[in-house]
């Protein structure tokens, strides 16, 4: 960000902050471990890791995003049939996956972080991947129907959509002690 902002920019910054404090404790943190693993950021294993469990987690992680380079380079951009099964084949993959972990429980959650994980030429295709990867067998019914009833009908519907990129990249931030600071 530069120091001097245009406003529209500082406020479209300041809704995506908004959007992202309205999600749960448990969505944040999985949304910056993505981030800092999709886009290694940092050593998301030594940050992330609080047992064997959750390392595993991020090991699987780790090996999911592999795919998302590929992903970047491949996002269609048109609507030509040609080009949809090699982008949403592992979109869909990926995107199971995350959904699957049970920490990205809205559609919401889930945009937020793929645009930022693949870009904003990426959000025409999220509302059919998501709808995809929600309704796969693997998950469980009832995360299914969550999901699924979590997309509006606008945003199943939308005619078009914004190519502004994302602005706000949440980011792990170390608790500071009362104890030092100066009153």
């Amino acid at each position: 960000m530069t120091s001097r902002m245009k406003p529209a920019e500082g406020a479209m910054t300041l809704a995506e902050m908004k959007e992202f404090a309205g999600f749960s404790a448990a969505t944040q943190r999985y949304i910056r471990r993505a981030l800092d693993i999709g886009l290694d950021r940092d050593d998301a294993m030594s940050r992330w890791s609080r047992d064997v469990v959750e390392a595993a987690s991020i090991r699987a992680q780790a090996r999911m995003y592999d795919r998302l380079p590929e992903l970047r380079a491949l996002v269609p951009d048109d609507s030509g049939l040609d080009a949809v099964e090699p982008f949403m084949a592992p979109l869909v993959t990926v995107s199971a996956f995350d959904l699957g972990q049970g920490r990205l429980p809205t559609f919401s959650a889930y945009r937020f972080l793929y645009e930022r994980l693949l870009g904003a030429e990426v959000r025409p295709w999220l509302p059919a991947a998501f709808c995809a990867a929600a309704a796969l067998p693997t998950l469980h019914p009832d995360l299914r129907r969550k999901l699924l009833q979590s997309i509006s009908e606008a945003a199943a519907t939308a005619s078009g959509w914004s190519n502004r990129k994302p602005a706000f990249f949440p980011y792990w931030v170390e608790k500071v002690s009362d104890m030092g600071l100066a009153h």
